[in-house]
């Protein structure tokens, strides 16, 4: 069993700008629960002309009431409050001539309780001209040919009216039980009550698949909530490239990390609030 989630959506920022601003997200106001951002492996295909990034993401989230009530903390590597650290492996690949960027997002920890993988496809509308873009190679080619990133010292991204399209798509699913049944399908002998799911620690309560989709369920919810506030940390992204350039991108990233870092340590000391 498998649940989706899938939104279409649209920035009012050309192109170029927009895949800028995705590499340029964190930190920003909505994403204070991203503590830290690697980039692993980074690739330029001359002939292709497309960019290929591989990045890894720290991400501090507090884990929902029923997701707790279902699970114990200590499968979860929960504290009791419910918060826990999670990497995400980030996969992009940018092409500036045909127009597109095709990213991948997926949790490495807790797979086997829960498999999020979150996808989204940004586009420069089909009605632009091909042919135009072919005569610049690269993302700074593509920026200066349309003029709306000068690369000076402000680099600001002026209002062009152009547009870029984004479809984002989550795809959860969760794992409990499946080594369970994978044991039973090797060993058809073995038919004992006492190792069917339902009495099984936790499963004691639920079989097996409606464990699964309960959990996934849950997390299809939080996915809904959350893909609004990551295109508002986008857009806010835009706006300081659009009114202060790669300078004011920079320098609201630097205000929001110490604002972040504040708020963890007065959580840290029981003085603050939650980080969703």
């Amino acid at each position: 069993m498998v649940k989706f989630y899938s939104a279409s959506d649209t920035y009012s920022y050309p192109f170029p700008a927009v895949t800028l601003a995705y590499f340029l997200r964190y930190p920003n106001p909505y994403s204070t629960h991203v503590l830290s951002t690697d980039t692993i492996a980074r690739h330029f295909d001359p002939t292709t002309q497309r960019l290929t990034t591989i990045r890894l993401h720290l991400k501090r989230s507090k884990l929902p009431s029923a997701v707790l009530k279902l699970l114990p903390r200590s499968l979860l590597g929960a504290s009791a409050a419910g918060d826990t650290q999670s990497y995400i492996l980030e996969k992009s690949v940018v092409d500036m001539r045909e127009g597109w960027m095709d990213t991948e997002s997926q949790n490495l920890e807790w797979t086997g309780v829960l498999s999020v993988v979150e996808r989204q496809v940004f586009r420069r509308p089909v009605s632009q001209a091909e042919e135009e873009l072919k005569m610049w190679q690269g993302v700074e080619g593509a920026a200066r040919r349309h003029g709306f990133i000068s690369f000076g010292p402000s680099a600001k991204v002026e209002d062009s009216g152009e547009m870029t399209e984004v479809k984002s798509t989550v795809t959860l699913h969760s794992h409990i039980g499946d080594k369970w049944k994978k044991r039973r399908a090797a060993d058809d002998s073995s038919s004992s009550e006492d190792e069917q799911p339902q009495k099984m620690g936790f499963f004691k309560s639920l079989t097996t698949g409606s464990l699964q989709s309960s959990i996934e369920l849950i997390g299809l919810k939080r996915a809904r909530r959350s893909q609004p506030n990551a295109k508002e940390g986008m857009k806010v992204v835009l706006e300081r490239m659009r009114e202060g350039g790669l300078v004011a991108v920079l320098e609201g990233m630097r205000k929001d990390r110490e604002s972040a870092h504040g708020q963890h340590a007065l959580k840290g000391s029981g003085t603050g609030g939650d980080v969703d």
